[in-house]
């Protein structure tokens, strides 16, 4: 089945890409198959993962160094738009597919590729985030995903590969399905498909069990620059930096734990275990900084606009016109979105507990009920007769 000539394969050392490399030349024809592997911070040894590609068959094993693309481009203009799917999932393995995406599109450019590849199931969003991410930026590159279409389970993949010459010193591998990066961890399969079934410690890594959290509460300032953090606890920090400070900080404290049944875009719903505890502090703390800074219409309006952008990530549409004129609406709202916040951290719970702004929009005058009190209570009776008169005249007409 002759697909393509040469093919740019998204990588990651496991399995399922690792049995695509002959795959794609055996069964489908591709005379050059190059692997690409995307860095995005997950702390993992890719030199390994680059010899592992090599030694299946491939001439070039590329790593791709996208940490701070990742967080400065991705993170954080979706902690802009307080971005959670099903206000819950912030997203954090949705938001690398486009970049991986981009990285595939360039790679293929660079050594004239006429097709790219991954490794996902017919069952999963991700699939649909690579190939529609991919169409937007080249709709003429071909998209290969053999693992959609081989048919085989996992014995029957790993025996494959083994006939193809390919070793897999360790066949009994954890039950689980995990995705990492910097921003957080996806967790499932195994004993996680039944809805019913605790997760055991032994598939968290970013956060401790609560019962080893510490016993005294920690806060922490969180500074932000038009809706960008910058600096912790006063100090100005890389955007990279940042998040891998704070993921430290409230991971200490058991924060960033979720548990959920989540509906996929293929119309699947599946039990999802993420830890993403930077991402969550500061999606929290962003919304509250915007409630003192942001009037009332905009945060109102903003929140419909938020679940919109989210559903647009999460179903992979990154690079979608309605996306890109979401962009343009939020990064208007960020331009007063300055200021600090500080965050209680205690026992798997981050509680904003105080935010200032030389920007706010909060006044003492006008919020105090003390004998300091600037606003003017007579002019209250006129406005709520005019605001309830179309209420009053329904009334009359109803009563008559």
């Amino acid at each position: 089945m002759g697909r393509a000539e040469k093919v740019v394969l998204a990588y990651s050392g496991g399995v399922d890409t690792t049995v695509c490399i002959p795959y794609l030349m055996n069964e489908w024809g591709v005379k050059e198959v190059i692997t690409l592997a995307a860095d995005l911070g997950q702390g993992d040894e890719l030199e390994p993962i680059r010899l592992k590609a090599l030694n299946a068959g491939v001439k070039e094993s590329l790593i791709a160094d996208l940490t701070e693309e990742f967080i400065t481009d991705y993170a954080f203009p979706a902690i802009q738009a307080n971005a959670l799917y099903e206000n819950r999932y912030p997203l954090s393995t949705a938001l690398a597919r486009p970049l991986i995406a981009k990285a595939l599109v360039e790679a293929a450019d660079r050594y004239g590729a006429d097709a790219v590849a991954h490794g996902c199931t017919g069952k999963g969003n991700d699939q649909v985030r690579f190939d529609v991410a991919i169409a937007a930026l080249n709709p003429n590159l071909k998209v290969l995903a053999p693992a959609r279409e081989w048919g085989m389970g996992r014995e029957e993949t790993i025996a494959y590969g083994e006939k193809m010459g390919l070793e897999f010193p360790v066949k009994k591998s954890s039950p689980y399905s995990i995705d990492r990066n910097l921003l957080g961890r996806s967790i499932e399969a195994g004993p996680l498909e039944n809805p019913m079934t605790e997760p055991l410690e032994e598939v968290f890594l970013m956060t401790e069990a609560i019962e080893n959290t510490p016993n005294e509460p920690e806060y922490i300032d969180i500074g932000f620059t038009k809706g960008l953090p910058t600096s912790l606890n006063g100090e100005a920090l890389s955007p990279v930096e940042l998040i891998t400070q704070l993921n430290a900080i409230a991971g200490r404290h058991g924060v960033g734990r979720i548990d959920m049944i989540e509906n996929r875009l293929v119309g699947i719903k599946s039990r999802e275990i993420y830890e993403a505890p930077a991402l969550l502090v500061l999606i929290d703390a962003h919304r509250d900084l915007e409630s003192l800074t942001l009037t009332a219409d905009v945060t109102q309006y903003k929140r419909g606009i938020e679940e919109t952008y989210s559903r647009l990530v999460y179903n992979g549409l990154w690079y979608s016109p309605l996306k890109l004129a979401l962009d343009a609406f939020i990064q208007q709202t960020q331009e007063r979105v300055s200021g600090t916040v500080r965050v209680k951290l205690f026992k798997g719970t981050n509680r904003v507990v105080g935010r200032e702004s030389n920007l706010a929009l909060y006044s003492d005058a006008l919020a105090t009920y003390s004998s300091d009190d600037a606003f003017d209570h007579k002019a209250a009776e006129g406005f709520i007769y005019v605001w309830g008169l179309p209420t009053r005249v329904w009334s009359e007409k109803m009563r008559g």
